[in-house]
């Protein structure tokens, strides 16, 4: 096993509940997905799904308005740190008139 093995060895993976809405949604052709993960925070997790690329690079890629939420509460830092059993949410800023 080499060193970058032994790192991801050694991170906790946590189970969480990842939901999605409106366009994104429509995007990725799925409203919610259960993922087991390394992710520690948002950000990261945000990452390791644009890294699948394709449809999930677009959607959720870093220069897009996207808003979250994590156990159905708003977040704005994406360093907020991610729980096993964490439901989070990436959906489309809302605009009304």
């Amino acid at each position: 096993m080499n060193a970058v093995d032994r790192s991801q060895a050694q991170q906790p993976l946590r189970t969480v509940t990842v939901r999605y809405f409106a366009a994104i949604r429509e995007a990725l052709g799925t409203g919610s997905e259960r993922l087991t993960t390394p992710a520690a925070t948002l950000s990261a997790l945000r990452d390791e799904l644009i890294a699948r690329g394709g449809a999930h690079a677009e959607a959720l890629a870093r220069g897009k308005a996207v808003r979250m939420a994590l156990d159905q509460l708003m977040v704005s830092d994406e360093a907020a740190p991610l729980a096993d059993g964490a439901e989070v949410a990436f959906f489309p800023p809302v605009t009304g008139g």
